[in-house]
């Protein structure tokens, strides 16, 4: 009887799964959405300098740009805090800062107070503002707008009674003279002070545990709860701390004007938030972030002072100023979708 016959191996004729198409490579668009505020400012840059070059490329023009900027840089720094944390508007900033600069006047030039004590003396009032907004915001729970609209009127009020509604001048000779006044490598001393209040913010945000978790908080507040992370005080502390933060831009105000207006800081908030959110278009799209907003203050600033060298209308100027944010906005979400777009069809 012949053996049966081995069975022969079954060859089955499988498909092999092909790779996906390659994805067209989108890493030169998310670069021009980081950079695109950058590569637009040395656009700016060169075609002022190529325009005015005996003005505005000179050393003169340069100080005059990073010095004027340095109250509303520290402000931007101090407003970026409670915005990281999902706190998107803290109006009563703008009038911390007024209400510091104020009180350093009043005591240094109608009561003869000491200028540093004076200064401390501001920063503690601004703090004060900062845990007014706290115990409204945080412990109850309330809408930040809200409560930071009050609070700015509030302390508006406040501002107009100590001063008598007047402006209040000169300050101390000292704090100007030795403080601010003076120049190193020919730019003007309070911005290397608002230089390094930026190093710190920036640092703290990108490089230490109370930065991550800020991040966290900022995306999802539930999520963060979730993996431990104390909301309400690291919110509470985002609050006092911009609120100290915004009282120094107020030292500062004072001590580079000399005089101080009882309404400095109501005519900063603004512009301060337009750099914060325009910041958030560079660098790391998508995110608040210090160096983004440190790009938006001076690119901003470059662009008006630019357009004040060629005489042009303060009316032009505000055009400038509205349009960069708009497209700002603009120009990163539709580079995003488009690649989104592409990626979807591919």
């Amino acid at each position: 009887m012949s053996a049966p016959h081995a069975a022969a191996p079954v060859h089955e004729d499988r498909q092999q799964e092909q790779a996906p198409p390659a994805r067209p490579r989108a890493g030169w668009h998310l670069g021009l959405q980081r950079y695109a505020i950058l590569i637009v400012f040395a656009c700016m840059v060169a075609g002022f300098g190529a325009a005015i070059p005996s003005t505005f490329l000179s050393i003169g023009n340069l100080s005059n740009i990073l010095g004027s900027q340095a109250v509303l840089f520290i402000l931007v720094m101090a407003v970026l805090l409670p915005t990281v944390m999902g706190d998107f508007v803290d109006l009563s900033l703008g009038s911390s800062l007024g209400l510091s600069a104020m009180t350093l006047a009043v005591l240094n030039v109608q009561h003869g107070t000491n200028a540093i004590v004076a200064c401390l003396a501001g920063i503690g009032a601004a703090l004060v503002v900062g845990l007014f907004n706290v115990f409204f915001v945080v412990y109850f729970d309330n809408d930040p707008f809200i409560v930071t609209l009050g609070t700015m009127t509030i302390v508006q009020g406040v501002i107009y009674i100590i001063s008598g509604n007047n402006d209040v001048g000169i300050v101390s000779g000292n704090l100007s003279n030795w403080v601010f006044s003076n120049n190193f490598l020919s730019i003007p001393l309070e911005f290397y002070y608002g230089l390094a209040i930026f190093l710190v913010v920036w640092y703290v945000l990108s490089f230490t545990p109370v930065g991550q978790k800020a991040l966290v908080i900022g995306q999802s507040r539930e999520v963060a709860r979730l993996t431990g992370v104390r909301v309400d005080r690291q919110r509470s502390w985002a609050f006092i701390i911009g609120a100290g933060i915004a009282g120094i831009a107020g030292i500062a105000y004072a001590a580079t004007n000399g005089t101080v207006d009882p309404t400095a800081g109501s005519a900063l908030i603004l512009p301060a938030y337009a750099a914060v959110f325009l910041g958030a278009t560079a660098i790391r799209p998508g995110r608040i972030n210090a160096l983004g907003a440190l790009v938006a203050v001076y690119f901003l600033a470059t662009g008006t002072a630019g357009l004040e060298l060629l005489n042009a209308q303060s009316y032009y100027q505000q055009i400038f100023y509205g349009a960069a944010l708009v497209a700002a906005v603009t120009i990163p979400k539709a580079t995003r979708d488009r690649i989104f777009n592409r990626r979807r069809s591919a």
